[in-house]
């Protein structure tokens, strides 16, 4: 889920680390035998396949699901036929938001997306509607003791971050794409273990959500978005004012 970072905290509290774990997984495994179905199984010559398996060992992904996933996607176990869509739409509050689909059947992911947005007060709109707000980025967040800008700064600057920033215990970091696997690495030297390391969207302006009743909403149909199985990632352009994700939170 990309929005205010504080949210994002509690929302990952608030949810069963098995549940989180095993959607992540998923997650990762489609995204690995896309990525080797269209460029081979070899990492060094294939840089999403490279991405991706970054990806998985930042969430400590087993080695065997790893490669379960390479030898599906290159054949060897079967053909596999994933198709990328993007889905774009408006939560409550006029809040955009954009859907990253990896499916096998189009009519099922359609069907799925439209009746989310419609039953959790928003509304499926056109291709190219919201996508203009957002760009793709790498992200990666890190609590605990190194949640500092001081220790992170000279770490993920050196290696192509562009952004830094901590709040409440939680720091952020972005970078243009290319610069993923070079911070992951950084991070990696240092002992440094991250909370969220990927690819995503990121809006270039933000709504600032000031009702708790549109916050609620808005969150439920992120929430309710991402547990479709053929859903990737759900970003959306809103921050939550602090006063009101205390009371949600509440």
């Amino acid at each position: 889920m990309s929005g205010h970072s504080k949210w994002a905290n509690i929302k990952h509290k608030k949810e069963a680390a098995d549940r989180v774990k095993g959607k992540a997984f998923s997650r990762i495994a489609k995204e690995i035998m896309v990525a080797a179905k269209m460029g081979g199984g070899d990492p060094d010559a294939n840089p999403r396949l490279r991405s991706a398996l970054t990806a998985a060992k930042a969430v400590n992904m087993p080695n065997a699901n790893v490669d379960r996933a390479i030898k599906k996607g290159c054949g060897e176990l079967g053909d596999v036929v994933f198709e990328e869509i993007v889905y774009e739409g408006y939560a409550a509050g006029g809040v955009a938001v954009i859907v990253d689909c990896l499916t096998d059947n189009h009519n099922r992911s359609t069907s799925d997306v439209r009746m989310t947005f419609d039953r959790n007060n928003g509304n499926m709109a056109g291709s190219g509607a919201v996508s203009r707000l957002f760009r793709r980025q790498a992200h990666f967040v890190i609590t605990g003791e190194w949640a500092d800008e001081e220790k992170l700064m000279d770490v993920v600057l050196d290696a192509g971050a562009d952004d830094l920033s901590v709040e409440d215990g939680v720091a952020e970091i972005w970078a243009d794409p290319e610069y993923f696997e070079p911070i992951f690495k950084a991070l990696e030297a240092k002992g440094i273990t991250t909370d969220e390391a990927e690819i995503t969207r990121k809006p270039d302006l933000t709504v600032e959500i000031t009702d708790p009743k549109i916050a609620s909403q808005v969150l439920r149909l992120i929430e309710r978005m991402e547990d479709l199985d053929d859903v990737q990632s759900v970003t959306g352009n809103y921050t939550i004012a602090d006063d009101i994700a205390d009371q949600i939170e509440e």
